[in-house]
């Protein structure tokens, strides 16, 4: 693995303890080697983890729509930087660019790059390892939502395994280090 994207809150409000372990995890990636792919946000998780990876002395790739500069909420140093025009091409170059995704805790907009990623896997645009970190068991919700899709016939049960849920940073690695493509055809009924 090159590059992780790593997908996050930009919230400062939140729990400290989901920071703490953002800017462990970018330490943790850096020393494995593995650059990180992230929204060039300054705040939250993605800030958190930005700071972790420039400690180790580890890649950053930044990736950010341009009115995300007026607003000043990009970090200071990025390392590489690259602007798109929009949100939407933000995360194709974010999906682009990575070799696998870690889903940190966060609200709507890392739901939808999460939502994003595995419906293309679903759909066979990329067979990339997508690993959800659960810290402080924050996807329990969300799972329960998705059994309830399955439930009801919305969702099919093996969309479960495009995705894995680590509770820790060394679980994260190994479920990078060990991961199995699962080819799934949503529409061979």
């Amino acid at each position: 693995m090159k590059f992780i994207c790593v997908f996050g809150s930009s919230s400062e409000q939140i729990d400290r303890r989901y920071i703490e372990t953002a800017e462990e995890l970018g330490r943790y990636l850096a020393e494995k080697q593995c650059g990180v792919v992230y929204g060039a946000g300054r705040y939250g998780i993605m800030g958190a983890v930005a700071r972790g990876v420039r400690e180790k002395g580890g890649a950053l790739i930044g990736v950010s729509p341009d009115f995300f500069v007026e607003k000043k909420v990009l970090t200071d140093d990025y390392g590489e930087l690259i602007l798109t025009p929009t949100m939407r091409e933000r995360k194709a170059v974010m999906e682009d660019k990575a070799d696998a995704f870690v889903i940190c805790p966060g609200g709507i907009g890392t739901l939808e790059e999460f939502f994003e990623v595995i419906t293309l896997k679903q759909l066979g645009r990329h067979q990339k390892p997508i690993v959800i970190l659960n810290t402080l068991q924050f996807y329990d919700p969300m799972f329960d939502m998705m059994e309830q899709s399955v439930a009801n016939d919305f969702m099919a049960d093996a969309v479960h395994k495009l995705y894995t849920v680590a509770y820790s940073l060394d679980e994260v690695w190994e479920q990078l280090e060990n991961y199995q493509p699962f080819t799934y055809d949503k529409y061979d009924i």
